[in-house]
């Protein structure tokens, strides 16, 4: 199965780098230009394996997702439960590690495509658009953890303040 990867140095400690990471709903689209709208579901209020979500990208895709392992402030990993009908299954995982007084943050997609017919291409093809949007999350996620307001927010959600 095709991979696709991204990672930055983050100037932020691991807790906090993750803690952004694995925003949702509002907070999240402060960030991520890849969604529209995310949200836990089930009743969920907080991340956690068997947690799902749902979410909807800028250009109108919906996917239904399962976290499959969630260990702050470390990895969390995800798998698609329903999605767009050209994926015949879709992962994505963030890894955390100390780094040089900050943080490496690796954001990794696997998947592949059906029908297995036109899987070779559509592989090659959804390997490229797939690395360029990483790249461009990862970015966007890299900026928001150097925006000092950004940040007090998301530290300010977190006591309650």
């Amino acid at each position: 199965m095709p991979q696709v990867r991204a990672e930055r140095f983050i100037r932020l400690d691991p807790e906090t780098a993750f803690a952004l990471s694995q925003t949702t709903g509002a907070f999240r689209l402060k960030w991520d230009p890849f969604i529209s709208a995310q949200a836990f579901m089930d009743g969920a209020q907080a991340a956690g394996k068997g947690v799902r979500t749902r979410t909807v990208s800028r250009m109108g895709l919906k996917m239904v997702s399962e976290y499959v392992s969630y260990t702050p402030p470390r990895n969390v990993g995800m798998t698609m439960v329903s999605g767009p009908w050209f994926f015949g299954n879709f992962g994505g995982g963030w890894r955390f590690t100390p780094d040089d007084g900050g943080t490496r943050a690796v954001w990794k997609y696997t998947f592949s495509c059906r029908p297995a017919f036109i899987r070779p291409v559509a592989e090659r093809i959804g390997s490229w658009l797939l690395g360029r949007e990483i790249e461009r999350r990862i970015e966007a996620f890299a900026r928001a953890c150097e925006d000092p307001a950004l940040v007090a927010e998301l530290k300010a959600q977190a006591t309650g303040a």
